[in-house]
């Protein structure tokens, strides 16, 4: 479509002010249940380009644009990050975690942290002991890193030590890892999972901004916390806002690489478009409009399908209040829930451009009815 091209021409889907916003957001933590810190940064560059805000109790952020039309639509991305919390201090000042979210425990040991105390972040490192202490019997088993042998040492070499710097059960923990860029535009992040879902709906109410559309219906950009514990912002603002239309982005596994298994996972690739889910909480109708609009726009896709459950904010949109018509944009990528997940620029750009031309047809006469 031309308004696309244009667009794209004009104003660019990513240039430097959208660069800078992506690479600030993403090393920002957001732990899951301390998502404030990311959420003002999001907020901040979303301002400019809605009529309104509000912010829920736990902290999930909505953008609103025409506030007072009957008829809402939602895009919507998770702002939380998988992170850990200190559970345990013991007398020589080693610090023994638990999960918050589905940190995968395989690539903790030797990465660098930072633990959220009172008096503000502490770096510290997952100890491991050396490959010579770990080999030095060959009768005894190599060990593998396991929540209930993993630990932090920031330094302090006793309990009081750890406390003096801030450091109490409770505290919230998170990788240093941020933004980097590699060959071929291909982008890595610790915390891709979702908050390029939320750089992307936040270019989306940019380019409405800007090229000045006028929707006949309220859109509420909403970026929600606490999903990658069970959904649950996104179960609290769905029911806030009682959506007719709920998009929703996320990331998806990028199936290429080696012990992924294709079978169980589908096929997907960075850089071959974002990703359409087939799943009984996606609204065939709804789906099928997004892929004809791809389809005229000539932006590329992939197919999926997802038994039973999504694993993300479209369940608990679809099924809130009386139904939402619910569908589901995601991106391709590598190596998720690790300090290094890569997602490619392209598809970034063609998501983005495909949630924006599904915003400029849908209506509140869209039908989206089963059977008549």
């Amino acid at each position: 479509m031309a308004v696309a091209k244009s667009a794209k021409k004009k104003k660019g889907l990513l240039n430097d002010s959208t660069h800078q916003f992506l690479k600030d957001y993403l090393n920002t933590p957001s732990p899951v249940g301390f998502e404030a810190a990311g959420q003002k940064v999001w907020l901040n560059y979303l301002k400019p380009y809605v009529d309104t805000h509000f912010v829920d109790p736990y902290g999930t952020v909505v953008g609103v644009i025409n506030p007072d039309a009957p008829f809402k639509i939602v895009i919507e991305a998770h702002a939380d990050e998988i992170s850990w919390f200190v559970n345990y201090i013991n007398n020589e000042g080693l610090i023994y975690l638990k999960r918050n979210g589905g940190v995968d425990h395989q690539v903790a040991p030797a990465q660098r942290v930072l633990i959220h105390g009172k008096k503000g972040p502490v770096k510290a490192v997952f100890g491991w002991p050396a490959i010579h202490t770990r080999l030095g019997n060959p009768d005894q088993k190599e060990p593998s890193p396991k929540v209930d042998n993993l630990f932090l040492d920031c330094g302090a070499r006793n309990k009081k030590e750890v406390e003096e710097l801030g450091i109490r059960i409770g505290s919230v923990v998170t990788y240093q890892d941020g933004f980097d860029e590699l060959a071929n535009n291909n982008y890595i992040a610790r915390a891709f999972d979702n908050r390029i879902g939320g750089f992307m709906i936040a270019q989306v109410a940019r380019l409405l901004k800007e090229n000045k559309k006028k929707l006949p219906y309220g859109l509420y950009i909403v970026n929600a916390v606490q999903e990658e514990i069970g959904l649950r912002g996104a179960e609290m603002i769905a029911r806030r806002i009682k959506p007719n239309i709920a998009i929703i982005t996320d990331v998806t596994h990028d199936t290429s690489t080696p012990m992924v298994n294709k079978i169980i996972e589908g096929d997907c690739v960075c850089g071959k478009g974002p990703s359409m889910a087939y799943a009984p909480a996606v609204h065939n109708k709804l789906l099928q409009l997004v892929l004809d609009i791809a389809d005229k726009n000539k932006i590329p896709y992939q197919l999926r399908a997802a038994s039973r459950s999504t694993g993300t904010d479209t369940d608990s949109f679809a099924y809130a209040n009386d139904g939402c018509p619910s569908v589901l944009i995601s991106i391709p990528l590598r190596y998720m829930h690790t300090t290094v997940e890569m997602l490619h620029k392209s598809d970034i750009e063609e998501t983005i451009r495909l949630m924006y031309e599904t915003l400029l047809v849908l209506s509140p006469k869209t039908d989206l009815s089963y059977l008549k």
